[in-house]
């Protein structure tokens, strides 16, 4: 079992190791922990091994950590925007004089029905993100306009819809719709519930990464052995970074080599390491892998990412259609977006390259961790693709 040779990009981070500041305090994360974890329908998703691909890969182990089935939305994004508007909230609330500790169970439960109501939250998503704002905004009691780009399918729209939000569409890519909802949300009195951070705006994202180390904690609970490499999809690098602080926070100097893999076509944390700065890429993003087409890197996630990712990885789209397809047809079957497979894809190019092999150190007995961020979270595309 095996994917097609493709032509893939590689580049070692020359700032590996170097000390930085904190991005992702500890405390933040045991908060967001205790509360997610309370929430009704929270379940450890599954970590599944994946020994056939292993093998082909000729390495020990690939476990491939499953969110297709977090709390229902179909991404490990549930775990971040509902908890980031359930924080907005209890913080405007208390500004306002109304609730000074309202619970997530008092939000939920409508006690405060009266003034969530009279906020909106909103944000810009490729779909995951903006579906788990939604649904922290209606189960909370808050309104919410979700702005999306062009090319977000209609199957995404709607099931974002599908929990009460107002669609708003806007011509270009995602850092277009991006800059739309912050000139809205400016000009309305709304509040932005981002997972991507800049000058000025880190709170909210912060809180949303928080939410995202969870899956992290779940997987290194779950594995029988402490992994030695993790390979994570890129987009503004949220969950890279997420996943990175808790990788560090777990296994401290035995921490797994972090390679953060992207689309070729949208590959702005690459770029970033290129010229050693943050840096946005033009164009149109046009990615299959629709949830990691941004052109611009999250502040929060570089501050992380700069100094402890390994290597940076960018790959072709067929290379992650190869990969849906290999999921979709093992037996058991593992259902994958088309966002979920970058690592996997990065991983398996690579292991078949010699030169990939010696530079990210994968031997016989390298046990790799992936994260399977996303299921069919559009079926209907997720149904042509597999064919």
């Amino acid at each position: 079992m095996t994917i097609p040779r493709r032509s893939y990009k590689l580049l070692l981070n020359r700032h590996a190791g170097t000390p930085g500041v904190v991005v992702l305090p500890e405390g933040g994360f045991r908060r967001a922990k205790e509360e997610i974890t309370s929430w009704p329908g929270y379940a450890p998703t599954p970590l599944v091994p994946l020994p056939e691909l292993a093998q082909a890969a000729r390495i020990a182990a690939i476990h491939w950590k499953d969110e297709g089935g977090r709390f229902g939305l179909g991404s490990f994004k549930a775990l971040g925007g509902a908890y980031a508007v359930m924080k907005l909230l209890q913080a405007e609330l208390a500004k306002r004089g109304v609730a000074n500790a309202a619970t997530s169970a008092e939000l939920a439960e409508g006690r405060y029905k009266e003034a969530t109501g009279a906020i909106t939250v909103t944000c810009a998503t490729d779909g995951n993100h903006g579906r788990s704002v939604a649904w922290g905004a209606q189960r909370f009691g808050a309104r919410c306009v979700i702005f999306v780009h062009e090319t977000v399918s209609q199957g995404r729209r709607d099931a974002i819809a599908t929990y009460g939000a107002e669609i708003r569409v806007v011509p270009g890519t995602y850092d277009d719709a991006v800059r739309a909802a912050q000139k809205t949300a400016a000009a309305e009195g709304w509040f932005v519930v981002s997972d991507t951070s800049y000058a000025g705006y880190t709170e909210v994202p912060r809180d949303v990464m928080q939410g995202y180390r969870l899956m992290a904690e779940e997987a290194a609970e779950a594995l029988p052995e402490p992994p030695t490499h993790v390979f994570i999809q890129g987009g503004v690098g949220g969950a890279a970074a997420a996943v990175s602080v808790q990788m560090r926070a777990r296994y401290g100097a035995k921490a797994p080599k972090l390679v953060v893999v992207e689309p070729e076509k949208a590959a702005c944390l690459l770029a970033s390491a290129e010229a050693g700065q943050p840096t946005a890429i033009e164009g149109e993003l046009d990615t299959l892998m629709a949830g990691l087409a941004c052109g611009e890197p999250s502040l929060l996630a570089w501050q992380e990412l700069e100094r402890a990712a390994f290597a940076w990885m960018a790959v072709p789209d067929e290379s992650a259609v190869d990969c849906m397809r290999l999921l979709a047809r093992r037996q058991p079957k593992v259902v994958a977006g088309e966002s979920a497979v970058a690592g996997l894809a990065g991983l398996l190019l690579a292991a078949r390259d010699p030169f990939g092999r010696s530079v990210l150190g994968l031997e016989e007995g390298s046990r790799v961790l992936l994260f399977g961020t996303e299921g069919a979270t559009d079926p209907e595309l997720y149904a042509k693709l597999t064919a």
